[in-house]
């Protein structure tokens, strides 16, 4: 009986790439959930449960390189009580387009939307770092232009460039 290479090498492929595919298919994020979880915090306004998930030497870096790092985690809490105090409870709409993670590291890019207290819608699109210790935060880098959440705190209406931006599906 004549043998079907071709058959034969899509055979072979199958089963060299089955074990990879496997592992791909079953793989869980490790980190993204931690994310996940200070999202839910900072949506509650729980400055406590942010910072459950933060070294007690945290580098955080939210102003894309234009002021220096906040660094400790008194100091993170000092950062997040001023922002929590004007933006108006329930607005906030932080999400996550897209993420990757390696064993230290998780990237992603999304968008922090919410209301001020004094009524001015903010979206701002950017692009993060988070590196881990174990399964805590011990340096957050953020990126965005710092010229669109000026703008839009200062009441200038989205524009239609950000509106596209933001307006993708939600990673899972």
């Amino acid at each position: 009986m004549p043998v079907d290479r071709r058959a034969l090498l899509t055979a072979a492929g199958a089963l060299a790439a089955g074990p990879a595919l496997a592992e791909e298919k079953t793989a869980m994020p490790r980190l993204y959930p931690v994310l996940e979880a200070i999202i839910a915090a900072w949506k509650a306004q729980d400055v406590e449960g942010v910072l459950a998930h933060v070294t007690d030497d945290i580098v955080w870096r939210n102003s894309s390189g234009y002021a220096p790092a906040i660094r400790g985690k008194a100091a993170m809490r000092e950062a997040l009580q001023r922002m929590k105090a004007v933006i108006e409870p329930g607005s906030n709409r932080w999400r996550i387009f897209d993420h990757a993670e390696n064993r230290t590291r998780l990237f992603m890019e999304g968008v922090d939307e919410f209301r001020l207290t004094t009524g001015q819608h903010v979206a701002i699109p950017y692009a993060g770092s988070l590196e881990f210790r174990g399964l805590l935060v011990s340096e957050w880098r953020e990126y965005f232009d710092g010229r669109i959440s000026a703008d839009m705190k200062a009441g200038k209406p989205m524009t239609p460039e950000v509106q596209e931006m933001i307006s993708r599906p939600v990673a899972r």
